[in-house]
């Protein structure tokens, strides 16, 4: 029963991390890193295979290497890079697939809203809530920690300890 308070950690820090973003466009570090660290104890109360777990790890950290090139080349923010590396041991190679296509259509979705919501003029409410404002103003920025937790909830249910946890 524990085992399932700690796979509550990745939607937690999914839903964290994209409203601080949303609010502060910053995903905190210590977001990123309770998601890493949350994964280990996850797995170990859940019954996870040692082998899964090791391939979970490296998985995670070939997609922080590939995300800090993306970094490197201001494709994303540091941010984003490492709440992707962190994730990924979490969505495990079986749900990868299932998780950028996700990732990739609430990325569209938000990119969509934020253009149309950009066009319109500042409205007096937004006075009340300055983080609208930042939203409005901030023309190059995107808060894609919004789609990456999107699409890390969509396929939640595909992910190797939820499969675990809850079979499959």
């Amino acid at each position: 029963m524990i085992g399932i308070f700690f796979l509550a950690i990745f939607p937690a820090c999914l839903i964290i991390s994209a409203l601080t973003d949303v609010y502060e466009f910053k995903i905190p570090n210590w977001v990123s890193l309770t998601l890493w660290l949350g994964y280990f104890p996850a797995a170990l109360l859940l019954g996870a295979p040692g082998e899964l777990v090791l391939q979970s790890t490296f998985f995670g950290f070939a997609v922080f290497v590939v995300c800090f090139g993306l970094f490197a080349v201001k494709f994303f923010g540091g941010g984003d890079a490492k709440l992707l590396a962190a994730a990924a041991p979490w969505i495990g190679l079986s749900a990868f697939v299932p998780f950028l296509f996700s990732m990739a259509l609430a990325g569209g979705a938000v990119a969509i809203f934020l253009i149309a919501f950009r066009k319109m003029p500042v409205l007096p409410v937004y006075a009340h809530a300055p983080w609208l404002i930042r939203m409005h103003q901030n023309k190059h920025e995107l808060p894609y920690a919004v789609a990456i937790s999107a699409g890390g909830l969509w396929t939640f249910p595909q992910t190797p300890l939820f499969q675990i946890a809850f079979g499959g």
